[in-house]
């Protein structure tokens, strides 16, 4: 079957003309997303702060540390992942990598619903552990884009991924926020804590089937034979691809403001939720906040898709990276010491802003480097781009958890933020051009 052609079988919009493999690959985002929303993004911080309280640690704190929870496993993975890349480059090794990380990210999900709440501290390794083996299945996924589409079709497919991935993450969390709602509220006999307990379950559930297709139609199409030393020999080649990027001067800037821009996304989705709860948003508002963001992103990311064709990823990117800046502007001036109802309109406001840029962003930067890169080596260079995407939110969740710990200033530790964005958009300035009509990437 083409990749132009629509499979008898498919009549979703927006995916006319996608092949079997491009639309499995585009589902495993819907599936998958259940555990950023739920987990990464909502349930977890709100429960584990609740939990944390509970041992007399108060708000702020416990934010801080849930912020540093979230940089161990930023370090963890990102150093992993040029292994990880590596390996997969070899054929027979990509699914089965995918299959161990997916395995981990499901049980680590499944385990929270089981942690006692005052053991918070375990909560927060069996966190890490989650989100280890949710980034890994997603870094390993990423590379499978070169072996599903063409290049002239990255953008797109890429696209509506994140679109998908958006909608795919929103559904199962209106299921988790019913009994969280009901139970905040009185209308039902169930404690909280286990109605947190009870959106990790279904957030596992949600995770597996709609993963299926990935694992049954997409197949690994770029990689070299390994031998019998071919673990040993993928650390050697860790050194030897960083010594081909290092000298190939458009992938390298790339990377860098890649880095730096991503670290600032990545740091927002996983504090969002967090920081909400911190200058006094009850638990109720942040999901209603955070479910309507996803709606918004769902177009929003095939917009960019779209003026992507037309005026190229670099310009949607930049564009991006703006409104952010302005988001973190916007946050400077969010002080918990102001009425709530104003903090609860600047809130959704920022919330929108985030949807209309989170998902183009993402999805054409893991578009563009797959157009940039030889398709032969697309493995060991999205594993560099998976270390650089990984190590995105360390800066970010650093600068938070210590200006928030020094200040007391959970709006200071946001604003500060705004520094990665810049210095991005600077160096961003110096990647080739994909315009169209501009002869530069193909």
């Amino acid at each position: 079957m083409g990749a132009t052609e629509k499979p008898r079988w498919l009549r979703i919009p927006f995916t006319k003309g996608l092949s079997k493999e491009e639309f499995s690959w585009v589902l495993y985002d819907w599936a998958s997303q259940s555990y950023v929303m739920v987990v990464m993004t909502t349930i977890m911080s709100l429960y584990f702060i609740q939990a944390a309280g509970m041992s007399s640690i108060d708000e702020e704190t416990a934010s801080a540390y849930f912020a540093l929870g979230n940089t161990v496993a930023t370090i963890i993975i990102g150093v992993m992942a040029p292994v990880i890349g590596t390996l997969s480059g070899y054929k027979g090794k990509k699914k089965l990598l995918f299959s161990i990380f997916t395995f981990i990210g499901l049980m680590g999900t499944v385990a929270l619903a089981f942690v006692p709440e005052q053991l918070w501290f375990l909560m927060l390794i069996v966190f890490v552990v989650s989100s280890i083996g949710y980034s890994g299945s997603s870094k390993i996924y990423d590379a499978f884009l070169v072996d599903v589409t063409s290049n002239e079709r990255m953008n797109w497919v890429s696209s509506l991924g994140f679109a998908f991935g958006y909608v795919g993450g929103a559904l199962p969390f209106i299921i988790c926020i019913i009994p969280v709602v009901l139970a905040q509220f009185g209308v039902i006999n169930m404690p909280l804590m286990t109605a947190y307990r009870i959106a990790f379950i279904i957030a596992a559930l949600w995770w597996v089937p709609f993963s299926i297709p990935m694992f049954k139609n997409v197949h690994q199409k770029y990689g070299s034979d390994p031998d019998a030393q071919y673990i040993r020999k993928s650390f050697i080649n860790v050194w030897t691809t960083f010594k081909e990027i290092s000298t190939q001067k458009p992938i390298l800037i790339f990377l860098i403001a890649f880095f730096l821009y991503s670290d600032g996304v990545g740091s927002i989705i996983r504090l969002a939720t967090a920081y909400g709860s911190t200058i006094g948003l009850d638990a109720v508002t942040l999901l209603m906040v955070l479910l309507v963001t996803q709606f918004v992103a769902f177009p929003f990311a095939i917009i960019y898709g779209k003026l992507s064709q037309k005026y190229g990823a670099k310009s949607m990117i930049y564009f991006a990276i703006g409104t952010y800046c302005v988001i973190c502007l916007i946050a400077l001036f969010m002080n918990p010491a102001r009425e709530l109802r104003t903090l609860t309109i600047m809130f959704w406001a920022l919330a929108m802003m985030v949807g209309t840029a989170q998902g183009g962003i993402q999805a054409l930067s893991r578009a563009y480097f797959g157009r940039i890169i030889p398709k032969e080596k697309s493995n060991e260079y999205f594993g560099f781009y998976n270390v650089f995407s990984r190590f995105a939110s360390i800066l970010g969740t650093t600068i938070f958890g210590v200006i928030t710990l020094l200040t007391d200033r959970p709006h200071y530790g946001i604003a500060g933020i705004a520094v990665l964005f810049v210095a991005s958009a600077v160096i961003f300035k110096y990647v080739p051009s994909d315009r169209p009509g501009s002869g530069t990437i193909v």
